[in-house]
């Protein structure tokens, strides 16, 4: 990789994390402040940066608006939207839509609750593992020898009382989900959110997983998987939107 162009890489990931002055971009880059200060000016002129006040500088909106343009060429997300807002709208419950890339789930769209007590969570935000509803349908959907690898490569820290954190706990709920054909998220990563997911499956197997996000203080486990058969029902329209054909139903 270019020197320029990776250490460039360098200070766009450091803003992410906040606006920084230009001595803590040099501190963090490890740098000469004149190399800083010639990164900072290219960024500048092509918005990727952008300066904040005398003496900071924040990201600029051309990231932004790549991002969005990214997002907004994702056939699933744009396929999935009419049925996940539908979902959104019949329940008033969060609902997040995730797909698998280069070993991490993320988020690739986001309905907000009704609800005053809301979760903090965005589109872009990378979905633990080991602990997400979301991130165990995609896992679920994968070959055995693959699931293996990946549960015995990542690491398993306890968020509550209720993580997994071994990669037998693990694999034997990847084998629970791919049965039930929806996976759960009892208060594993967040102590007080619980979470339901289906997969959306595409012309060519499972595309991304959907959910369904409540806080605890509004509906406990039991009252979020009455609303399953309505998830899963809402995935099988937005799967054929996505170009998979129905299910078969049994006769």
């Amino acid at each position: 990789m270019s020197q320029s162009l990776d250490r460039g890489l360098a200070l766009v990931e450091e803003l992410a994390g906040g606006r920084k002055t230009l001595d803590e971009l040099t501190d963090a880059a490890g740098v000469h402040k004149s190399t800083v200060l010639r990164l900072l000016r290219t960024l500048e002129a092509r918005r990727f940066v952008q300066r904040d006040g005398v003496h900071h500088y924040r990201l600029g909106t051309a990231l932004f608006a790549l991002a969005q343009r990214s997002l907004d060429d994702r056939d699933v997300r744009r396929s999935a939207e009419p049925a996940l807002r539908e979902l959104n709208a019949r329940t008033g419950h969060t609902v997040h839509l995730a797909s698998y890339e280069d070993g991490e789930v993320v988020y690739i769209d986001k309905f907000e609750s009704r609800h005053a007590v809301r979760m903090y969570s965005r589109i872009g935000k990378r979905a633990p593992l080991h602990c997400t509803a979301v991130a165990k349908v995609l896992l679920a959907a994968m070959p055995a020898p693959k699931r293996w690898a990946i549960a015995h490569a990542m690491e398993y820290p306890k968020l509550t009382e209720n993580t997994i954190t071994t990669p037998e706990e693990y694999l034997a709920e990847l084998d629970r989900v791919a049965e039930r054909g929806f996976a759960v998220d009892d208060a594993e990563h967040e102590d007080f959110i619980h979470c339901v997911a289906a997969p959306i499956r595409g012309q060519h197997g499972v595309v991304a997983a959907a959910s369904l996000s409540v806080p605890e203080v509004i509906a406990d486990l039991d009252t979020l998987l009455g609303l399953v058969p309505d998830l899963l029902a809402t995935m099988e329209k937005a799967s054929i939107e996505c170009g998979a054909a129905p299910a078969r139903k049994d006769v």
